[in-house]
């Protein structure tokens, strides 16, 4: 099949997934259409025993989607731009310093955490598994998606300051997440020499500074742009090329596409929001990235519920699904429990800190590109399994009562 044909059918089943959703299930839409992709999927997997064709329509379908390309050098310059426009620059600076540790420290606690303990726990279970290849699955779930999980936070009246640290938190440790495994994935190919702490520092400065920086560069020339003009058509047209081009040159750079996005994203939604468009332009901008981010992001919870199809080999791993999930809910806590210990005593935290957003830290799409972006190898099976597992309990399990641990941990009116 092409690309129209492929993509139509997936804008269609989307369509048709959201309206079931909307009309019968009520879940928030992102969870609820991945839920109802899943059992389609698996029903087309249970057909297929009987009628083969039926399974190996829809297998086509599936196969037919690079998923890890469409993500990572698609899909992800639209979200991570669309959700960094709407974060207040003013609250992410007053909580600059628990969003900035958990993103850096908080990632990288968990990957070595999380690495260390399946190193352990899959040598216990038969698989010698290299210790890198554990790294590396340590890093690529790591990061957090809770996308599907804010508008949850927001109907049950959380304090702005959890939002403000779960999003930006999100916004920008899928940047360090990728740098970080891209950084790890750099290592296991390069078999000519061995990593050196400078050599992988150097390399991780490299990507996420220099994302920094060419997010920033193009953030301010469409700035620039935009105060010279009042046409939103044009001025909307202009933000889509920051977000399509910027990721792709930071691409080509082989600097942090994420992080880039994120940075520029910022800046237009703060500063340019503010100086360099009229009520008109804010509402029609406001309105177009809405849309945007709801479409991919109802599409990108579809596929990840239709990925399924190409994993047959998922239920030959439950044992180490069943602990990858354990292990990375207690990387989590863990990692999230130490920075925001350290934090305490100088800054005022709501009860139910740590648990909220050790709860509310959903793994999602992200997570799921980056183990299928993993070249051929023994233990390449193992790790998609563990991650498409440690997905799903995420979103279905995680997200669906993360409104009910809102609730009934957090003390909105005294922080602790």
């Amino acid at each position: 099949m092409g690309f129209f044909e492929v993509s139509s059918i997936l804008i269609t089943l989307a369509a048709v997934f959201s309206f079931i959703n909307f009309r019968y299930i009520r879940l928030p839409s992102t969870i609820g259409v991945m839920l109802i992709a899943l059992i389609a999927s698996l029903l087309a997997l249970i057909v297929g025993e009987w009628w083969p064709a039926a399974r190996h329509i829809a297998a086509e379908i599936v196969n037919g989607i690079d998923f890890n390309r469409a993500l990572l050098h698609g899909m992800l310059a639209f979200l991570l731009f669309a959700g960094a426009l709407h974060v207040d620059l003013g609250d992410l600076v007053e909580q600059w310093v628990p969003v900035t540790l958990l993103a850096l420290l908080g990632t990288a606690m968990s990957t070595v955490i999380v690495g260390g303990l399946m190193r352990l726990a899959l040598y216990w279970l038969g698989s010698d598994i290299s210790t890198i290849d554990c790294m590396l699955f340590g890093a690529l779930i790591s990061p957090t998606d809770p996308v599907a999980v804010l508008s949850i936070m927001k109907s049950v009246g959380a304090p702005k300051r959890l939002e403000t640290q779960l999003a930006a938190e999100s916004l920008f440790n899928d940047g360090v997440g990728v740098v970080i495994f891209m950084t790890l994935l750099s290592i296991a190919l390069d078999h000519t020499r061995s990593p050196t702490v400078a050599g992988v520092t150097g390399l991780f400065l490299q990507q996420a500074g220099g994302g920094l920086a060419l997010g920033m560069v193009c953030g301010m020339i469409t700035y620039q742009l935009l105060r010279r003009v009042d046409h939103y058509q044009l001025e909307v047209l202009l933000t889509l090329a920051l977000a399509m081009g910027g990721y792709a040159l930071a691409d080509e750079l082989h600097v942090s596409a994420p992080i880039a996005a994120v940075v520029s994203g910022l800046f237009i939604g703060n500063r340019g929001r503010a100086f360099a468009m009229s009520d008109t332009t804010r509402v029609n901008l406001d309105l177009f990235w809405e849309l945007i981010d709801e479409t991919l992001n109802v599409v990108l919870f579809m596929l990840v519920g239709l990925e399924i199809l190409s994993m047959p080999f998922i239920g030959r791993w439950h044992a180490a699904i069943a602990i990858a999930v354990i292990v990375t809910l207690a990387a989590r806590w863990f990692s999230v429990a130490m920075v925001v210990g350290s934090i305490r005593r100088r800054r005022p935290l709501h009860r139910g800190t740590i648990t909220v957003l050790t709860w509310g830290g959903l793994r999602g799409g992200i997570s799921v590109a980056m183990a299928l972006s993993l070249p051929p190898g023994p233990h390449r099976g193992i790790i998609i399994a563990m991650t498409y597992g440690v997905v799903v309990f995420s979103i279905l399990v995680q997200g669906v009562t993360i409104g009910k641990v809102v609730q009934r941990v957090v003390t909105t009116e005294a922080p602790a």
